[in-house]
């Protein structure tokens, strides 16, 4: 299956679901299974973790050093791992008389007690390393290292021999004794994109455009079946002008010449890649034949030459001549909009955004403001100021003139910036608390019908009046747990959802900006971007004085990035294969055709892939995506991105060439439309259940002709999946329940995770944390380069550090208890002391080196990605609650709350790849 593809249009779709079958979802450990049972039966205790077989004991005689528990200033829930096993970090091994030195078979470099950012090297396992170290016990409490009670002596011996038997391998055969916390692999590197694809096709489009989740396509059915993970997709462009030829397609399956394209009869005739039908080539655009049926000119011919290509669409491509790009502002003027900075951040960044705007000289504009009526403003040429017209009659929304309130920028410039100049004390005493967002939308769909373009609402409160009003649900706790929990994650009133289908009608996308201190529906308000191709911002409890610079740098891209207007995208397979389902933000106009009123770089989309045929008679299946769209500039064109894959027979071929990036994309993708219609806790269970479907028959496959035995296998290309999968599950949009994250939280994440590019979502599930406080001493120039990430886990915390975690939206600075006085002072710029309160705190650049080369860390993240501007956050060392759910909930490899730490997944999931 392929990935959805990231170039400046898009990416490519990813598949999804996988083969779920009717089997039962296991007992993940989100389940409630009753502790003495677990997911698995009823295996007696004597008999270890991993299920009724006796465990096996490996190669060695004696069992491995004690496993150390990472420290923690919390109290640490029961891990629900099956057997109602305790946790492995809480139990000491008996006192072994005589050990052998370990075998570490995971690590490339040695052991730090800080976890190094190393890549892991598993065919290759290091001989005489120490074994690793952990950080001081005393970092979070003075707390004994182990607990001074433990389970019974016979399940404690068990479990021992069942940490001899269990290895993590990616070599099949391979004697790993035991398991190093250390040694558990960790995507310390984020995002790797499959270089091996461009080396064996190198005319396909680059991965970053177009990636499949195993870069093989599977010759049958009963191979499909066999392959538990997604089959799918994810998507500086040489531009092709034809001419008087016309785009060279062929004539049955409408597919675009490209580099796989073959020529015959002397240069004639040109052969199809996807349904191999011979068409004739025009005679404008013939050329002859080398000896070996390669034209001569297709190194110079980019169509030819590269897997990325765009046309200049003629006018037959034309509905309508080419529209001018059109912003179009919904803004809520009532008093939560007014009293939090709101108006003045929107006029001050709109303002400064005017030169910037897509599609000068032809940009159009305009503005409504609304509370509980409706404010249209006239911005003819000719007045000396605009001028405002109420509209008090919601039911009957009507326009009250049917000109000048969308005009051309150059034309009204003085008028605009007038506008936005008084825009913040127009409403400065307004106290009305209504709002009246439906009749709005309604007004502001008669005023862009005939144009299209891109419109931006601004929400502070939820809709209280007229069409579309809602109610407020978000605490309805009897709902969760229930049949009925996921009512709560889909919209209301369908109200929003038609309106999104005729705002795709007419070509219009919607991003939608929530700024609410209270709960504002984001699951109804959410459709009217999901359906129209647009996006979800969300700032909850927004005060200028704290999200003002995150506003106005996401509203800044918003407007000036590329963004291709009027867009339709098509997928397009070669025999035996189709694409069958589609995520992401669009609307689907036929089985096969996205609808995209506006569409950028920022996005990706997610196709899942199907066989149509029992048996593949191809040897390489290929991939088109097309995206027909205008330019800013009022150009149709074509982007053209084309790829193959090749067919094979050999299961271990698919999960050699398999994308972790692109997997885990997928079926986030499908986990979040899967909450749509289900409960978290079993939309939990069926990520673990694939997981462990796809490593049980990957096992299988080598289990009896290398021995395995009692170890955990996989394959290197999925070496970090299963931790991306708990980082999934422990994700805001999935994680817990009604007392975990706020409904508007939840939804909104799922928003962005139905969008996110690869990198960005891996980067969001599993954050980026940092060490700053041993780089800030280094040169500014240097600071990026010494950068290296830490795993999520607490033991990597040192109550004398100072930690950014990064999550692609939030910086959260996290402060040690032990960090240095003056240090902490340079950072904030303040004393403690004299400012307690850290939720209110704003980080300046202050005059010290530490302050510059901190506010240098930031400026270097946000460089890697300017789609998304990380807002700081400040927390200390025990500050509760907020450390809880700020910093503690991202450490997605800890166990807290009644979740699994890193350690008991894997032990999870590998006594359940056993079970049969």
């Amino acid at each position: 299956m392929a990935p959805p593809a990231q170039g400046p249009f898009g990416a490519a779709p990813p598949p999804s679901q996988g083969p779920m079958g009717g089997a039962p979802p296991p007992q993940g450990p989100f389940g409630a299974a009753p502790r003495p049972q677990g997911p698995f039966g009823a295996a007696p205790p004597s008999q270890g973790p991993f299920g009724a077989a006796p465990p096996s004991q490996g190669p060695f005689g004696a069992a491995p050093p004690p496993f150390h528990p990472p420290p923690s200033a919390l109290p640490q829930p029961q891990s629900p791992t099956g057997n109602a096993m305790p946790p492995p970090t809480y139990v000491r091994p008996p006192p072994v008389q005589s050990q052998p030195q370990p075998v570490q078979g995971y690590y490339s470099g040695g052991p730090n007690p800080q976890f190094p950012p190393v890549r892991p090297s598993f065919q290759q396992p290091m001989q005489n390393m120490p074994p690793p170290t952990m950080g001081p016990p005393s970092s979070y409490s003075n707390q004994p290292a182990y607990p001074t009670t433990g389970p019974p002596m016979g399940t404690l011996q068990s479990l021992v021999e069942d940490f001899q038997s269990l290895s993590v391998s990616s070599a099949p055969g391979s004697l790993d004794p035991g398991v190093d916390v250390n040694g558990l692999p960790r995507p310390l590197y984020g995002d790797e994109e499959p270089a091996k694809v461009l080396e064996a096709f190198p005319l396909n489009c680059h991965p970053r455009y177009f990636r499949l989740t195993t870069h093989t396509i599977p010759a049958s059915q009963s191979l499909v079946s066999r392959w538990h993970l997604p089959l799918g997709a994810m998507e500086e462009v040489p531009v092709v002008n034809f001419g008087s030829a016309g785009v060279i397609r062929c004539r049955r399956c409408r597919t675009y010449i490209n580099p796989y394209a073959t020529f015959a009869d002397a240069g004639r005739k040109w052969r199809c890649n996807l349904c191999t039908l011979l068409n004739d080539v025009p005679g404008e655009y013939f050329c002859a034949l080398d000896a070996s049926g390669r034209r001569f000119d297709a190194d110079q011919r980019p169509e030819l030459s590269k897997g990325t290509v765009e046309f200049v669409a003629p006018t037959e491509y034309m509905v309508r001549p080419p529209m001018p790009p059109s912003y179009f502002f919904l803004i809520d003027v009532s008093v939560s909009a007014v009293r939090s900075g709101l108006l003045e951040v929107v006029a001050k960044t709109i303002k400064s955004c005017l030169d910037d705007l897509l599609g000068y000289p032809r940009t159009q504009i305009g503005f409504l403001t609304f509370d509980s009526t409706l404010h249209f403003h006239n911005f003819k040429s000719s007045l000396s100021q605009p001028q405002m017209m109420v509209v008090a009659d919601l039911d009957d929304v009507f326009l009250p003139l049917p000109d000048d309130l969308l005009v051309n920028l150059v034309d009204s410039r003085r008028i605009v910036e007038s506008f936005l100049d008084n825009l913040p004390n127009m409403f400065q005493d307004n106290v009305n608390v209504e709002s009246a967002l439906g009749p709005a939308l309604k007004a502001a769909f008669m005023v862009m019908g005939q144009i299209g373009g891109k419109l931006l609402v601004f929400q502070s409160t939820l809709p209280s009046l007229g069409i579309g009003r809602l109610r407020l649900r978000g605490d309805d706790v009897r709902a969760y747990g229930t049949d009925k929990e996921h009512i709560l994650r889909i919209p209301e009133d369908p109200f929003y959802k038609q309106m999104a289908a005729e705002f795709t009608k007419n070509q219009i996308a919607v991003d939608i900006f929530s700024l609410s201190d209270k709960y504002c529906d984001i699951a109804s308000l959410g459709s009217l971007a999901k359906y129209t191709g647009g996006q979800v911002y969300h700032y909850p409890s927004f005060q200028a004085t704290t999200h003002g610079e995150k506003l106005k740098h996401e509203l800044s891209r918003d407007l000036t990035r590329e963004t291709a207007w009027e867009s339709v995208m098509r997928i397009r397979c070669g025999k035996g294969v189709r694409f069958t389902t589609y995520h992401g933000h669009f609307m689907l106009r036929s089985t096969d055709l996205l609808a995209l009123p506006a569409v950028d770089s920022d996005k990706a989309f997610a196709m899942q892939l199907s066989l149509e045929e029992t048996l593949m008679t191809t040897q390489t299946v290929y991939f088109q995506v097309a995206l027909l769209y205008t330019s800013s500039s009022g150009e149709r064109r074509i982007r053209v991105h084309t790829a193959a894959a090749p067919v094979v027979t050999d299961l271990g071929e698919m999960y050699r060439q398999a994308d972790t990036g692109a997997i885990v994309s997928v079926l986030a993708r499908i986990a979040v439309e899967n909450s749509l219609s289900d409960k978290l806790d079993s939309v939990r269970q069926q990520l673990q259940l694939k997981l462990v479907k796809s490593l049980k028959e990957y096992r299988n496959l080598y289990v009896v002709q290398h021995r395995i035995g009692g170890r955990l296998i996989y394959p290197e290309s999925l070496r970090y999946l299963p931790l991306y999968i708990l980082a999934l599950c422990k994700s805001l949009a999935l994680r817990g329940g009604y007392a975990d994250v706020s409904l508007d939280e939840r939804c909104a994440a799922g928003f962005s995770m139905m969008i996110l590019p690869a990198r960005r979502l891996l980067n969001f599930i599993y954050p980026s944390l940092y060490r700053l406080d041993e780089v800030l001493t280094v040169e500014p120039d240097m600071i990026d380069g010494a950068l290296k990430r830490l795993p999520l886990t607490l033991q990597c915390l040192d109550t004398a550090g100072l930690y950014l975690l990064d999550d692609g939206f939030t910086f959260l600075v996290w402060l040690g208890r032990m960090l240095q006085p003056e240090l902490m002072n340079d950072i904030l710029g303040v004393s403690l002391s004299n400012f307690p309160d850290l939720s209110k705190i704003q980080l300046r650049e202050c005059d010290n080196n530490h302050s510059r080369n901190f506010m240098a860390v930031q400026r270097a993240l946000r460089e890697r990605d300017s789609s998304c501007y990380q807002l700081p956050r400040v927390v200390r060392q025990g500050e509760q609650p907020r450390e809880g759910f700020l910093l503690l909930s991202n450490l997605v490899e800890d166990q807290m709350a009644g979740t699994s730490s890193y350690m008991d997944w894997i032990l999870q999931i590998h006594r359940q790849t056993q079970s049969s």
